[in-house]
């Protein structure tokens, strides 16, 4: 089920609040009607992160090995002539 509470809930009833993330559940926290942010465990948010960590490690990794650097005029002619099927 899906837990959504006003903003204000995670000062009044935070111990509430941690023994519903520590089960595993996020808390959705909304202000004035609006979601503003989750709260989850931090396990949980760490699987959800550690993968694109690697991959930007990676990238950061293949970056620095190659020599060819581009400038944003040619990044942006390069997008364009392939947008435009040339």
């Amino acid at each position: 089920m899906i837990n959504i509470r006003p903003v204000s809930d995670l000062r009044n009833n935070f111990t509430e609040i941690e023994s519903i993330v520590k089960q595993g559940d996020p808390v959705y926290l909304t202000k004035n009607g609006y979601g503003t942010m989750v709260v989850m465990d931090l396990q949980q948010y760490a699987a959800l992160t550690d993968d694109i960590e690697l991959k930007l490690d990676e990238a950061d990794k293949a970056a620095e090995a190659d020599d060819e650097r581009y400038t944003v005029e040619e990044v942006f002619d390069r997008a364009r002539e392939r947008v435009n099927g040339r």
